[in-house]
């Protein structure tokens, strides 16, 4: 796994291994930041279920200004803080360890704002349901602001979450990218 482009092109990523470890692939990373990249100069970005850290890495490689990563797992978040390391990233990457649907309740009563979210917990996890609804029913996104949800293709999602409607989807192999907005 490596970080595709901007300032950090090329730097390796550690990665975790293990039964319950989905990585963003290097391909639907690059799709995603295709599509994201005339809009991420200057934003700030939530990367929930961060894992490694690499669709956020990649967001502060291609211009984000401020990365928040949630992670739940100590293994993970370890390998996220070896990989902020080996790209040279500080002050600009925060690091929220909690499992997202605390993460997001604390930034809802916090009142605070994300230009994007990537929303990437593992397909069978039982906190899919519940944290889509909560993204959906709490205005955590700025007002021109996208959620982007990486789920199995088999297990499409509803057009509407709350206030958020899907605008467009990108399946590449058993994974698609929604992508919603306001409504």
């Amino acid at each position: 796994m490596r970080v595709i482009a901007g300032l950090h092109r090329g730097k390796r990523l550690r990665s975790n291994d293990g039964l319950h470890v989905r990585p963003t692939s290097d391909r639907l990373r690059e799709t995603l930041f295709n599509i994201l990249s005339p809009y991420i100069s200057a934003t700030t970005f939530l990367d929930l279920c961060a894992g490694s850290g690499a669709v956020g890495i990649e967001a502060l490689s291609r211009g984000a200004q401020q990365v928040t990563f949630v992670e739940n797992s100590r293994r993970a978040l370890m390998a996220l803080v070896d990989n902020l390391a080996r790209c040279g990233i500080g002050e600009e990457a925060e690091l929220v360890q909690r499992d997202a649907v605390s993460a997001v309740k604390q930034f809802i009563q916090a009142e605070r704002r994300f230009d994007f979210i990537f929303c990437d917990p593992p397909y069978a996890s039982p906190i899919y349901a519940p944290l889509l609804d909560l993204l959906g029913a709490h205005p955590l996104l700025n007002a021109d602001g996208w959620l982007v949800v990486e789920h199995h293709a088999k297990r499409p999602l509803a057009e509407t979450i709350g206030r958020l409607r899907r605008f467009r989807a990108v399946q590449q192999g058993e994974s698609t990218l929604s992508f919603f907005g306001s409504l």
